[in-house]
């Protein structure tokens, strides 16, 4: 993947893109599904990547990040608002096409992912807000003649002391033949009036409430059929030989095609699609992964902590000897997982006339581009990218198989198509995340806290399979998240990453290897401190004094959870991750036969919070997703089928089984730290704790209950 890093641009190239004296050419700019006729008061007057103005004064953000339910239709629209001074009400979004401009500087792909949305977005988008503010109000000195300190801009008008006013709209031609400012001056936080407060609104509730929130289900082009897409029930077979004669006398199939790694049966409809996809007779070549079991890929895990790997971490030195320290060691496993998001796999395409279309539910745009071109047989300027709403993402729709799909189909069939997969399609062939094993070793020093650690994880790297390029000498930059930011003081430490195949396909799942590693350390910390006699918060608080927004996290935690020392029914666990320090408390109800969980209380220093509530809404989100893998999820393997189908036997948490759940956040100044992601990872290992707390087990293996 080619990293088009924004940093090789100006910040003049980087805002103006362009930006015409009448009009505007907006570089990748793409309507989604369906776009009003231009007219004059609706073409922009004033553009750049980011922000168009029109003369009837309507602002649009460009948003270059996918909406799955994380708010970016609304915090990244307010970082603009703040800084061109208007409330949120008045900012329009649309998501963003192709282009090098909305490269993720932080992945180096035009990618929604990783809990970046806003930490990548935030000097960006408050830079491009600030610098249209300032041109504006230069366009409206020059207007009248004045001074630009007697002209402010508040509420999409620009103001003179005199009390003359222009809207933004009516300036936006003369503003767009200025030079855009270098360095435009941005807003105190302390003058903040739309990040930061209660009292903003997510931007997409109202079209989702009223049902006019468009998803890739819900994508309607002429002329289009449905395609129910046959895949080999081992991922990676492919179709040797098919009879189609049953299929097409179901009535409303239109036509039956064969693709890569499938056989598609267009119809009038799903359900027609579906039945007949069911009549097919075919012949699959099962590939070299129709003998794959849990039991043997265990056991490839298990032969990799015997290998050297590579060591990510050292501290000190874990090989000097430790006088009258107390040893210790434990095992940790965690399986197989799906992403399981509520919205299934589904891409439309219309490949004709040497062009392609795609419209879905895509996290990674410029990917999608490059595969859509590569099955279309066009060239990449050829594919249009068209982002919906995403009915969840989690990482599963960061891939691309769905798209090269619905783009094959439609060439095969010569029609637009779309594609749409069931939810056990979804969970049997999905990209899931690694099974992994952990070997962890300490010593307890004199002091009474761990002296040392060695940490060893052996498990499938995403990153060779999705972007080889990064992955040098057997490091996996994504592998050692929640093991390479470790928060505590630990003097003699090492930090080891083993990369082993298994042949089971491999993805990005929420949180990625912070809630592999978190599980790990966390529970391993809790054992250090039971061996040393202490109690587990004391005994992290004692490691914490190099990084007091942990402390500070935990303090708080302990504090709001009523928390005792010495009590039989809490668990604790902390970390940072994503540039945000957290804390859980999970509180489990002692008087069940059951591991029932009463309460968790999470705590978050994530720097400036732009929108509070939904930064609340995501923790609880993750707590809850981070929750229900650790209690019942699991994805196993016999013969090379996936065993899991539905919900039936792969479950989500019903809102009966959903503790009490508090978020609080730290308040802070620091830049804005992640947090889609942030509140999984910690649940399963407070929970482990205070099951090892309440009953004495100690649980080194998810999920708790099978």
């Amino acid at each position: 993947m080619k990293n088009h890093s924004l940093t090789n641009l100006s910040r003049r190239q980087f805002l103006q893109q362009s930006a015409a004296a009448t009009g505007a050419f907006v570089i990748g700019m793409h309507l989604p599904v369906a776009s009003e006729a231009a007219t004059a008061s609706t073409t922009p007057a004033l553009a750049n990547a980011w922000i168009q103005i029109t003369p009837s004064n309507q602002i649009t953000l460009i948003c270059a990040r996918s909406e799955m339910g994380q708010d970016v239709y609304t915090s990244l629209p307010a970082l603009v608002a703040e800084e061109l001074n208007l409330p949120l009400s008045m900012v329009k979004v649309e998501i963003a096409g192709v282009a090098p401009i909305y490269v993720n500087a932080m992945l180096g792909g035009q990618i929604t992912g990783g809990s970046t949305s806003v930490r990548e977005a935030f000097d960006k988008l408050r830079i491009a807000g600030a610098a249209t503010r300032s041109v504006l109000v230069q366009a409206a000195a020059q207007r009248w003649n004045v001074s630009v300190s007697d002209c402010k801009a508040l509420n999409g008008k620009v103001i003179h002391a005199s009390g003359k006013t222009a809207t933004y709209g009516e300036l936006a031609a003369d503003a767009a033949k200025l030079p855009l400012p270098e360095k435009p001056v941005l807003k105190s936080p302390a003058n903040f009036m739309v990040i930061g407060k209660e009292t903003m609104r997510r931007l997409d509730t109202p079209a989702k409430v009223a049902g006019k929130a468009v998803y890739g289900i819900d994508v309607k082009i002429p002329g289009m059929a449905i395609a129910s897409l046959a895949q080999c029930p081992v991922i990676g077979g492919t179709p040797k030989s098919y009879d189609a004669s049953a299929a097409l006398k179901v009535s409303g199939v239109l036509k039956v095609v064969q693709i890569s790694d499938g056989v598609a049966v267009l119809a009038k409809d799903f359900y027609a699609a579906r039945k007949g996809r069911d009549a097919l007779k075919i012949n699959w070549d099962e590939g070299p992964n129709a003998s794959l079991n849990n039991a043997t890929i265990r056991k490839a895990l298990e032969a990799g902590l015997a290998k050297k790997g590579a060591v990510i971490k050292t501290v000190g030195d874990v090989n000097k000897a430790t006088s009258g320290g107390k040893s210790i060691s434990a095992q940790y496993f965690l399986p197989y997982l799906a992403h399981s998001t509520m919205e299934p796999v589904n891409c439309s395409a219309d490949v004709s006339n040497g062009k392609c279309r795609i419209i879905g539910p895509i996290q990674f745009q410029q990917g999608g581009q490059a595969v859509a071109a590569a099955a279309a047989g066009v060239k990449p300027e050829d594919v249009t990218i068209e982002t919906t709403f995403l009915g969840g993402g989690f990482g599963r729709k960061l891939e691309l198989d769905f798209i090269r799909q619905a783009a094959e189909i439609s060439k095969a069939a010569g029609m637009p198509v779309k594609m749409l997969w069931t939810k056990e399609d979804d969970i049997t062939h999905d990209f899931y995340r690694p099974m992994s094993i952990h070997q962890v070793d300490g010593v307890i020093g004199a002091n009474g806290q761990l002296e040392l650690m060695k940490a060893k994880m052996v498990s499938q790297s995403v990153t060779a399979r999705a972007f080889p390029g990064f992955v040098k000498d057997g490091f996996d930059p994504f592998m050692v998240e929640g093991s390479n930011n470790l928060t505590y003081d630990i003097p003699n430490l090492e930090l080891t990453n083993v990369i082993e195949g298994t042949g089971v396909r491999v993805g990005y799942w929420r949180s990625v290897s912070n809630a592999l590693n978190a599980f790990a350390v966390e529970s391993f910390i809790d054992e250090a401190a039971k061996a040393a006699g202490k109690d587990p918060v004391a005994f992290r608080m004692a490691s914490l004094n190099k990084h007091p927004r942990a402390k500070a996290v935990l303090d708080t935690a302990v504090k709001k959870s009523g928390y005792t020392a010495g009590s039989k029914r809490f668990g604790v666990a902390q970390m940072e991750c994503y540039d945000t320090y957290s804390a859980c408390v999970v509180e489990l109800d002692t008087a069940s036969t059951d591991t029932k969980v009463k309460k968790i209380t999470f705590v978050s220093d994530c720097g400036l919070v732009v929108h509070p509530d939904q930064a609340r809404a995501q923790l609880t989100g993750g707590v809850i997703y981070g929750l229900g893998a650790a209690l019942g999820n699991a994805i196993t393997i016999e013969n090379g089928r996936v065993q899991q189908t539905n919900f039936n036997n792969y479950p989500s948490l019903r809102q009966n089984q959903v503790p009490t759940i508090e978020v609080h956040l730290i308040p802070s100044q620091e830049k804005p730290g992640g947090l889609g992601e942030v509140g999984v990872p910690l649940v399963a290992p407070a929970l482990v704790n205070a099951i090892a707390m309440a009953t004495g087990k100690r649980i080194r293996e998810l999920p708790v209950k099978a």
